[in-house]
């Protein structure tokens, strides 16, 4: 009943194990930031994951939100007038939803850049 989707789950497991060995035979550095990264021939001043403050991902949530806001309301703008009333309805209650989201992002401080 269930033997295609064990078969395909095998064969799923079969080509992450053998991409996971063909990495482990190929890799340069077997350790982690064994090997520096090139930056245009200059060496690198710091770690690569300490670069960025915590409150770069705030920002980068409050970006989220609205750029998911816009590819709703794209395909919304081309058929609100066939919707009527229901979509107007609908979007506002979406903003409601995106403007709690900035509520909660300005209260949290992802907007003071300073």
């Amino acid at each position: 009943m269930y033997a295609g989707a064990a078969g395909m789950a095998l064969v799923a497991v079969l080509i992450v194990a053998g991409l996971y060995l063909a990495h482990r035979a190929l890799a340069i550095a077997s350790a982690p930031l064994e090997s520096l990264p090139f930056q245009s021939g200059w060496r690198p001043e710091e770690h690569a994951l300490a670069r960025y403050h915590v409150r770069w991902y705030l920002a980068t949530l409050l970006f989220l939100a609205f750029d998911v806001e816009m590819l709703f309301m794209y395909p919304w703008s081309v058929v609100v007038t066939r919707l009527g009333a229901t979509a107007i309805v609908e979007m506002f209650v979406f903003l409601g939803g995106v403007f709690v989201a900035v509520l909660w992002a300005w209260r949290e401080g992802a907007l003071r850049w300073a």
